[in-house]
């Protein structure tokens, strides 16, 4: 059950804009997240084992929201609002609180453009508005050629195309296969769209044979980009995601065990020979399939 809450302030002004997700400002309208990814770097006892119990409603965001875009707007201060950056958006209780939707309303209304991430299909009820959006926004000047003046971006998070191997670790998003038909969908509507492929899981979704369906799959898709990344995983505590991690590794792939254990066993990242050949692979995979790995 979710709980409403009001908040001071909802827009938030990052110190430097990620190359990646070229987020100039990031926007939570909900705390936690139902999603529940065993693998998200939000976890931690803060929300506890399961995110769902521990997510929170920001009633009056909107309110706020309208407030801090006016005040960034008269000061000609435009640039990428990232919905969202620590939870999704598109959460199912985003179908009662449409929070997300009269966001992106008081969006256009400031003619700023958005950068959407998200695991849902729900997507598809604000094409509308993002429609409206893509059209007015005004684009930091040095992004305008970047983006031909495109005011919507819209990256679908991914860490496997397999819906068994989905169900284990992030229980509560939208089916990869469902999410996939939102995909091409999103892209028919002529929306700049693409994949954030992160973070793929050692020996199961980032096997050779895994990697191929994957990117063989997002280019009949016609995606513009896919950002690949390794998996990081935080912490020892009951609600950490190495934790949850390797709990489900033991329960549901105990012939990984020891591999994972192995990799993680002196902090959060994968090996750097491991990053490396990984880089390699991607940008391999990027040329070979001719799909861009930056939006």
């Amino acid at each position: 059950m979710s709980r409403e809450i009001e908040v001071k302030s909802v827009l938030n002004k990052t110190k430097k804009r990620d190359d990646w997700f070229l987020d100039d400002y990031t926007l939570n309208l909900y705390s936690s997240c139902s999603f529940n990814c065993l693998y998200c770097y939000i976890r931690g006892s803060k929300y506890g084992t399961n995110l769902e119990e521990s997510l929170s409603v920001k009633t009056n965001s909107i309110e706020i929201l309208d407030r801090q875009l006016f005040n960034r707007a008269k000061k000609n201060q435009y640039g990428i609002i990232v919905l969202s950056s620590a939870t999704d958006p598109y959460l199912q209780v985003e179908k009662k609180y449409k929070l997300t939707r009269e966001a992106l309303k008081i969006i256009h209304k400031h003619k700023f453009p958005v950068h959407i991430i998200t695991k849902s299909d729900l997507i598809e009820r604000d094409f509308d508005v993002l429609h409206q959006i893509n059209k007015s926004a005004i684009l930091p000047t040095d992004l305008k050629s970047r983006l031909n003046n495109r005011g919507v971006i819209v990256s679908f998070s991914f860490s496997t195309l397999d819906d068994k191997v989905a169900k284990i670790f992030e229980k509560g998003a939208t089916k990869p296969t469902k999410r996939l038909k939102t995909v091409i969908k999103t892209k028919e509507e002529g929306f700049h769209t693409g994949i954030s492929l992160m973070p793929l899981l050692p020996f199961i979704s980032d096997t050779t044979e895994h990697l191929d369906l994957l990117f063989s799959t997002f280019k009949t898709s016609k995606v513009n980009y896919v950002l690949p990344a390794t998996i990081t995983l935080f912490g020892n505590g009951s609600a950490d995601s190495k934790t949850l991690v390797l709990n489900a590794i033991r329960k549901h792939f105990p012939e990984l065990e020891n591999k994972y254990l192995n990799y993680f066993k002196n902090g959060s990242q994968m090996p750097t020979y491991y990053k490396k050949a990984f880089t390699n692979k991607m940008k391999e995979l990027s040329i070979e399939y001719d799909i861009k790995n930056r939006i």
